[in-house]
């Protein structure tokens, strides 16, 4: 025998055992041929399986939406992957907006108080942007990746034994059916001995599944330290972001608590309160609370009067022409309203100086 005359009734053989399956599962879906069943421990174990790789997945994808909002970026790094190839590196949203603040302020000019705030603000966005590429990469190693090896390494080999111990039960019932359509003494002896090698494949076949399948325990457990350790980079990324804010607010000093805008029109919506983790509670107790109605009041009363008030300065502020008065952060002036004057300013006095400073600059002071 060659060896073309051996493919050739291999090929022969393996149609055969095809058709043999294909016959057998038409008539099963039919009804009109027996079907052995899986022991309820094996199908629990299947339906666990599935349900895992089906969560898995799930979870996997929406935490790399998470991580990279981007559509077109998370194709472009996994386009990058596939090639092994490192994807280039380019600024995420806070940097990116971190640096338009800081031109913006080099832009306007470092000395002034808009300017000054705007580099700061920037530094702080591009240290955020930072924490959040460390938090894409740790997640990345510690959670995404062994999730992703279970899809593709564990779930793939357990799929494939499952489809050959379904390929082994048709196996095993066509045999069956064999058995009782045999009438000749002959052809049952045949059949009886190819039910006894097929039960004996098939069994060996689920013993093997029920192996792998009694592994997702094992899954589970690995994929919650996993799940802990994403947790945990999610709260030093938090952590530090709420820090460089807190650092940000104390470099720009407590705002005024309410801006008066073009229109005259304020903002009198009560800030509701927000819970935050025991954590982060003495830092919250040190943020600056002022009444709104209390400064809006005091700024409306001394428009409609003719009296002067006295008021700190929050802020540095350059005049922009002989009419504005000069501005130093923390001084103390004279501010009074004179008829006509645009809602956005007062008259400011220091000793013999005068002229307009913008009220957003000013803290009424009682």
């Amino acid at each position: 025998m060659n060896i073309m005359d051996f493919n050739v009734k291999k090929l022969a053989a393996d149609a055969g055992t095809f058709l043999s399956r294909a016959v057998q599962f038409t008539e099963e879906k039919l009804g009109q041929a027996e079907k052995t069943e899986l022991d309820a421990h094996l199908e629990n174990l299947l339906s666990k399986a599935e349900c895992t790789k089906l969560w898995t997945e799930k979870i996997m994808k929406q935490t790399e939406v998470l991580l990279q909002p981007n559509p077109n970026a998370r194709i472009e790094e996994f386009v990058y992957e596939k090639l092994d190839r490192k994807a280039p590196s380019r600024m995420n949203n806070p940097e990116l907006l971190g640096q338009y603040m800081i031109d913006a302020g080099n832009e306007f000019g470092p000395g002034t108080a808009y300017g000054n705030a705007l580099i700061k603000c920037g530094e702080t966005q591009k240290r955020i942007g930072a924490a959040d590429r460390e938090l894409i990469q740790t997640s990345a190693i510690n959670f995404l990746t062994p999730l992703r090896n279970f899809i593709e390494g564990d779930y793939k080999t357990i799929s494939k034994e499952r489809k050959l111990l379904q390929n082994k039960r048709l196996d095993l019932d066509a045999a069956k059916t064999r058995l009782k359509k045999a009438k000749v003494a002959e052809a049952r002896a045949a059949s009886e001995q190819e039910v006894r090698i097929t039960q004996s494949e098939f069994d060996r076949q689920a013993e093997i599944t029920r192996l792998l399948l009694e592994g997702i325990s094992s899954t589970h457990a690995h994929h919650l330290r996993c799940l802990n350790d994403f947790v945990e980079a999610q709260m030093t990324y938090y952590a530090q972001c709420y820090q460089y804010m807190l650092d940000l607010q104390k470099q720009l000093g407590s705002f005024p608590s309410t801006f008066l805008s073009n229109n005259n029109q304020s903002s009198t919506t009560p800030v509701q309160s927000v819970s935050t983790p025991s954590v982060l509670a003495s830092a919250s107790a040190s943020l600056p609370s002022v009444s709104n109605s209390v400064v809006t009041s005091g700024l409306s009363e001394l428009k409609s009067s003719s009296g002067s008030r006295k008021a700190r300065v929050l802020y540095d502020y350059d005049a922009a022409n002989s009419s504005e008065l000069s501005l130093l952060a923390d001084e103390v002036i004279t501010v009074y309203s004179i008829p006509g004057m645009d809602s956005d300013w007062l008259m400011g006095e220091r000793g013999n100086q005068k002229g307009k400073v913008p009220i957003t600059y000013l803290e009424l002071l009682n």
